[in-house]
């Protein structure tokens, strides 16, 4: 009797990006909320890093350095959104800017400095 039955070894085991999405998604809402700036910024880039991650490893996207950067325009749009309303949500919109220039500026480093090749294990 076979203790795995259906399993084999051409399938991949499961993926570690869906736990880390799920956790940059409050942490930065938490951040966010409560005017928390490193801890906005923190889960934005988690949320970032692990989006790009699962386009990459499904095969949507050849490397994660454009995820990046599309994520990193959107909440550049996003946090310049929140600091030039007048609704006192500059601090808010500060964070999610800030982690749009981090996102932005790993992904122009990956794309000059990455090299292209699969890590070996």
């Amino acid at each position: 009797m076979d203790d795995t039955p259906g399993l084999s070894d051409q399938y991949r085991t499961a993926s570690p990006w869906p736990i880390f999405v799920a956790l940059g998604i409050p942490i930065s809402e938490i951040g966010i909320l409560f005017d928390l700036f490193p801890v906005a910024v923190g889960g934005l880039l988690l949320f970032s890093g692990s989006v790009a991650g699962m386009t990459r490893e499904s095969g949507y996207a050849k490397t994660p350095w454009g995820p990046l950067a599309v994520l990193g325009v959107i909440f550049l749009a996003l946090g310049a959104a929140f600091v030039f309303t007048g609704l006192n949500l500059q601090t808010r919109g500060y964070a999610i800017v800030a982690a749009a220039v981090i996102l932005l500026l790993a992904s122009v480093a990956g794309h000059l400095f990455g090299s292209g090749e699969e890590p070996s294990l």
